[in-house]
């Protein structure tokens, strides 16, 4: 084996994952009502003496993640042979590299699956290196220089918000109490919100258990998906509301659903049950529409940030006033580098994150983004929150653990990306032992699509 000094990726190997949520109808939404929950996998293997590997993934739900796992083994040559020092010293050059391959960047720029490849391998890079410096990545990141942080993030387009001097004022300022927070932080966890109750296919008899329990483990904000039919969302917040009682925070979820004036009707038709907020209740590109819906529906607050494609659309979102709730994704974007100048963009705009983390694996990645924010950015958790579903973590080697409506803080040296062996060789698709039981069961039965 490599010493530590000359060790090397020497290869990248992908996985197309998936989990057949479809059938319990949990992740349903308005847009999406059968996802199947599922991972385009891939791990980092080195010849280091200690055997580092680095492990990230796209979540996808689904159908063409097949196309989602070929984007990323076309990033491959960018990876392999490099030094695994080097990449872990500098994860942001990598990422310059991949984003400004000029034949790659033709098929963004800087969006859709090739910019979430991208994300994927950074990712990876990340839990390789702080899987090296035996620290969780939300700790790597809070002890990490200022300048050395403002050095991994890429400011093209960003300089009429957030200028490198602004970023590294913003992080300076965040060292203040950070000793302080951090104990915070290890004995009560970070705020979580839930929408394990709300998913549209469940029936009004499920949703009213799950939001009494929801309140009983301690959340104090859960979330309904909202946008199929307005009838049945007054029923179902009604329900909702009823069970959680006045209190808690009850947020709806239109997953893009609306045009901006159907978005203002729904809304408005929803507000006797004092939602918190209205989450993409429109096109994630529309930054234009979410102000229109914002300035009409307050003071019920707009919150998106999901499928904002990168860092660019997340400055206009703020700049035009759009949002009142920045939800960022660990998965979307081109990683945890341009997730530093989301938050970097947040703080300065004083606009609260509450990340998204409804799907495989977000929760486990997401927690750490939230984390950071809290320790070195924000200073605060007031306002904020992460999402929390809770199914599938026990796929993965460093699961979620919640306590009190809480997320505990990682200890496990790296990203939390790495499934478990047993659970990849079971929902590989379409061979894994599960997924070639169904096709046998399917063939059986005469049914082949």
């Amino acid at each position: 084996m490599a010493s530590s000094t000359s060790a090397r990726v020497t290869a990248l190997d992908t996985y197309d994952i998936r989990f057949p949520t479809s059938r319990e109808l949990d992740g349903s939404d308005a847009m999406n009502p059968d996802p199947d929950y599922s991972a385009a996998y891939l791990v980092l293997r080195t010849d280091a003496a200690d055997g580092a590997e680095g492990h990230g993934f796209v979540f996808t739900i689904g159908r063409g993640n097949e196309v989602q796992v070929a984007a990323i083994e076309a990033l491959r040559g960018h990876v392999v042979g490099r030094p695994v020092d080097e990449l872990c010293a500098d994860p942001g050059a990598l990422s310059r590299a991949l984003v400004g391959d000029s034949q790659l960047r033709w098929l963004g720029p800087e969006k859709g699956v090739m910019h979430m490849a991208i994300g994927a391998v950074v990712n990876a890079v990340w839990d390789l290196a702080a899987r090296r410096a035996r620290k969780p990545l939300w700790q790597l990141l809070a002890d990490a220089d200022p300048e050395w942080l403002v050095g991994q993030i890429d400011f093209r387009y960003l300089t009429d918000a957030l200028t490198p001097d602004d970023a590294l004022a913003l992080l300076r300022r965040g060292r203040t109490g950070a000793e302080e927070r951090r104990a915070r932080l290890l004995e009560r966890g970070y705020p979580a919100y839930t929408t394990s109750p709300g998913w549209l296919g469940y029936d009004d008899d499920r949703l009213t258990r799950l939001a009494r329990r929801a309140v009983a483990d301690g959340f104090t904000q859960i979330k309904l998906k909202v946008g199929a039919d307005l009838d049945d969302d007054i029923r179902r917040c009604r329900a909702a509301r009823a069970a959680v009682g006045p209190d808690v925070r009850l947020a709806v979820d239109a997953n893009q659903r609306w045009d901006v004036d159907e978005a203002i009707r729904w809304t408005r038709a929803l507000a006797e049950f004092d939602p918190y907020w209205i989450e993409e209740p429109t096109s994630p590109d529309d930054i234009l529409g979410h102000a229109a819906i914002r300035r009409a529906v307050a003071p019920v607050k707009v919150a998106t940030g999901e499928h904002a494609q990168n860092r660019i659309v997340v400055k206009q979102l703020l700049q035009a006033g759009a949002i009142d709730v920045l939800q960022l994704d660990a998965a979307r974007v081109g990683g945890v580098n341009e997730n530093l100048a989301i938050l970097l963009l947040a703080a300065r705009f004083d606009v609260p994150v509450c990340p998204h983390a409804g799907g495989v694996g977000l929760c486990e990645l997401v927690r750490h983004l939230a984390m950071f924010d809290y320790l070195a950015v924000s200073g605060t958790t007031e306002d904020r929150a992460v999402e929390y579903v809770d199914h599938l973590h026990e796929h993965f080697l460093d699961p979620v653990v919640i306590r009190d409506g809480h997320y505990t803080a990682p200890t496990a040296p790296g990203f939390s990306a790495a499934l478990r062996p047993e659970s990849v060789a079971r929902y590989t698709f379409p061979g894994g032992t599960f997924w070639a039981a169904d096709l046998a069961e399917r063939k059986r039965k005469g049914q082949t699509q």
